[in-house]
């Protein structure tokens, strides 16, 4: 098997299983949330996007990669992952930019993204020696897809989400079976 095939394939194959883990645990928890804290959890999943710069390292990846494709990689992902950062501590201080900062953040960390695929497909970035680059590829990157994809539904359909957290959800009410990822309704003040 070429090395392009097994990258595509551990791509495709990350993107099934964080799909799935999405699906069955991590939305059930996100809708009973309000907005704001739904997205936050989410944006975190964008801050280690810092990790783009050891791209600029030297022997770190192939030196025949064009050194344009590595620089606007490296600061598009340092950009977003600060741009994520604000947006967590505007979402966690109720500012009244911080729904418009998720959308400027999400809309250019997805357009980053996609002009990453761009760039990798043009490439064909899988047949050189991308180190430990590799993982970042085949593992983080398809984390940061459905991250975003959810991000995005969030904010679609912000005048639905709930505003206030499910009366469940107030501190000491609840327990999580983190086996299943359900939340059973407890006795207050019980954990």
């Amino acid at each position: 098997m070429y090395s392009t095939s097994i990258f595509w394939m551990q791509l495709l194959t990350s993107i099934v299983v964080f799909g799935l883990v999405a699906v069955w645990y991590v939305w059930p928890l996100l809708i009973k949330l309000p907005r704001n804290s739904a997205l936050i959890p989410l944006l975190f999943v964008h801050v280690p996007r810092y990790i783009g710069m050891t791209l600029l390292v030297k022997g770190m990846v192939d030196p025949n990669l064009p050194r344009e494709f590595l620089s606007s990689a490296a600061y598009g992902d340092l950009l977003e992952a600060a741009l994520a950062f604000a947006s967590i501590f505007a979402l966690r201080s109720n500012w009244r930019v911080a729904v418009p900062l998720v959308w400027v953040t999400n809309t250019w960390g997805f357009v980053d993204l996609l002009n990453g695929v761009r760039g990798v497909l043009q490439l064909n970035v899988p047949s050189f020696n991308l180190a430990t680059i590799w993982y970042i590829y085949t593992f983080y990157a398809p984390l940061v897809v459905l991250s975003h994809l959810m991000i995005f539904w969030i904010l679609i359909r912000s005048r639905f989400w709930k505003k206030e957290a499910h009366p469940m959800m107030r501190e000491g009410d609840y327990k999580r079976d983190l086996s299943s990822g359900k939340i059973q309704e407890g006795h207050h003040g019980s954990t």
